[in-house]
C-alpha cells in the first residue's frame, strides 16, 4: 500500500487541535503534517508542493477578529495570487473543511475555487449585494448521500451527527453535490455572524437571509484540480464520528488520486 502524504492547514478560527488531529491518526495510507498560517502560505509554492499529495484546508486565512468587535478583512498576499492557480493548472487535490469556505474573503476567486462562501459581514458576492451569512451551533440532523461517488464510499445509508450548519451562497449550478442535509435551511433557524462578530451571539434581530441549499459536501473539477468541500467538523463531538472520519479519508485519497493521474500525464 503507498502512503499518502496530506498537508493539513490550520488557524484563523479557533479549534481544538488535540481532538482534531487524533480522528485522523489511525490511517494506515495516510500521512498527515500539520502547519499553521502564516508559515502555510510558503508551502503553496509549486517548487515545493509535489512532496504533498493532497492539501486539506482547515483553515480561515484573511479575516483579523478585532477586539472591540466586527473584523478586518486582509488581501492574500500576491505570492499566494500567483501560487495557487499555479498549483491547480499542476493538478493538486485540495479537501476543505467547515470554516474553510470562509477564507479569503477579498478574493473572489476563492470562493469560485471552493464553490460557495461564508461571509462574515455583508458585502458583495459575484455583483450580487448579499447579507452576512448565518450559523446555527449543535444541529442534529441527518446526511444523506447524494451521488454514488468514491468520496461517500461506505455510507451509502447516511448518517446522523451533531454538528454546526451554515446558511450561505452555494454555487450549486457548479459543483457535483454529494451530501445533503434534512436540516430546515431558512434564516429563522440561524443567527447573523456579523451580529456574532460585534458580540451577539445567538441573534438574528434585524437580519434576514434567503433560505439557502441543503448540500453539505460536493466535489468539482477547477482546472486540472479536484475540490472537495465537507461543511462538517465543528468540534470533537464531529471529529470523533464515524462518518466524518470515512469522508475526510476518502476526500484525501480521491483527490491524491486524480492528482497522480494528472502529474503522470503530463509531457515528459
Amino acid at each position: 500500500m503507498q502512503e499518502l502524504k496530506a498537508l493539513v492547514v490550520t488557524k484563523g478560527h479557533p479549534f481544538e487541535r488535540e481532538p482534531f488531529f487524533r480522528a485522523f491518526e489511525r490511517w494506515p495510507d495516510i500521512r498527515l503534517t500539520g502547519v499553521e498560517h502564516p508559515a502555510a502560505l510558503c508551502f503553496f509554492d509549486p517548487a515545493l508542493a509535489a512532496d504533498w499529495d493532497a492539501f486539506v484546508l482547515y483553515d480561515m486565512p484573511g479575516i483579523a477578529f478585532q477586539p472591540t468587535g466586527g473584523a478586518r478583512f486582509l488581501d492574500p498576499p500576491e505570492t499566494l495570487r500567483r501560487n495557487l492557480p499555479a498549483l491547480i493548472e499542476q493538478g493538486h487535490g485540495f479537501v476543505f473543511l467547515h470554516h474553510a469556505i470562509a477564507g479569503w474573503p477579498t478574493w473572489p476567486e476563492y470562493a469560485d475555487l471552493i464553490g460557495g462562501r461564508f461571509l462574515y459581514a455583508p458585502g458583495t458576492l459575484r455583483g450580487r449585494q448579499l447579507p452576512d451569512s448565518g450559523y446555527q451551533l449543535g444541529v442534529r440532523h441527518r446526511v444523506s448521500v447524494a451521488a454514488d461517488h468514491p468520496v461517500t464510499r461506505g455510507l451509502e445509508a447516511g448518517f446522523e451527527i451533531e454538528d454546526e450548519l451554515y446558511l450561505c451562497p452555494i454555487f450549486e449550478d457548479e459543483v457535483t453535490p454529494l451530501l445533503r442535509s434534512d436540516a430546515c435551511f431558512d434564516d429563522q433557524a440561524f443567527f447573523s455572524a456579523d451580529a456574532a462578530i460585534h458580540g451577539r451571539m445567538l441573534s438574528r434581530d434585524g437580519w434576514s437571509h434567503p433560505a439557502g441549499s441543503n448540500l453539505v459536501g460536493w466535489t468539482k473539477r477547477v482546472g486540472r484540480s479536484t475540490i472537495v468541500y465537507l461543511a462538517l467538523g465543528d468540534g470533537p463531538s464531529a471529529y470523533a464520528h464515524p462518518a466524518f472520519r470515512t469522508l475526510v479519508g476518502n476526500a484525501i485519497r480521491w483527490v491524491a488520486d486524480d492528482a497522480r493521474a494528472a502529474r503522470a500525464s503530463d509531457p515528459a
